[in-house]
């Protein structure tokens, strides 16, 4: 009943088009690999091979090709939503999201960009930005390197750039915004993705709270 509801909201669509549907992860799995679509749109909860396991087989850090996979579930769960983008989900939606969200975040996905649920990601910015009225936590073990350190400097114009996506800008609002070309912007981001070894802009955005460059 599902997978019908979201075939006739997405067909209904003027650009999009549903070229195959699946009733459990393995086929899922294995018709995207086939037809390799512009997007996987997936459930965390189905038979045989569950969301999160498709999502890393799809587009895992290993993937040498990846897909671009967006997920719909109901399980509005902070494990859930962390494994996705780590297994490299460019978006997380929840069912109870209008049509005209699905529809759009399809199309994010398409043209490589992030769309997460309003809710959600309220949730992550609150758990990366802690109240300034918080205790400081106790001096940590030092970790090895991550995204949370460029492997070179990023220049004040990327800087710039990165502060518009991580609050939810498009390439086109950023390009708007600076008054500069859709393709810098892009080119901007590549870059940034280079310097930080960030596979997508949710990633982007998670080193820019996290670093406090939004605060």
């Amino acid at each position: 009943m599902v997978r019908a509801a979201f075939r006739m909201i997405l067909d209904a669509q003027p650009d999009i088009v549903v070229v195959a549907e699946a009733p459990d992860g393995a086929t899922a799995v294995a018709e995207a690999r086939r037809l390799r679509p512009d997007v996987c749109l997936l459930d965390i909860r189905m038979p045989e091979l569950d969301g999160l396991e498709a999502t890393r087989q799809l587009a895992g850090p290993e993937v040498r090709d990846p897909l671009k996979v967006l997920i719909a579930t109901t399980f509005d769960l902070d494990e859930y939503v962390y494994r996705a983008l780590r297994n490299g989900a460019c978006g997380f939606l929840l069912k109870d999201g209008s049509p005209a969200l699905l529809a759009e975040a399809v199309r994010a996905a398409a043209r490589g960009d992030s769309m997460i649920s309003p809710s959600v990601t309220v949730r992550l910015l609150h758990h990366m930005t802690p109240p300034a009225s918080a205790a400081p936590p106790p001096p940590a073990a030092p970790s090895p390197p991550s995204t949370a350190c460029p492997v070179e400097p990023l220049t004040e114009r990327e800087l710039d750039v990165v502060r518009l996506v991580a609050r939810g800008r498009t390439n086109e609002e950023v390009a708007a915004e600076l008054y500069v070309t859709l393709s810098t912007v892009k080119t901007h981001l590549g870059n940034v993705q280079r310097k930080l070894a960030a596979r997508n802009r949710v990633e982007i955005a998670g080193w820019a709270w996290e670093s406090g460059l939004c605060s």
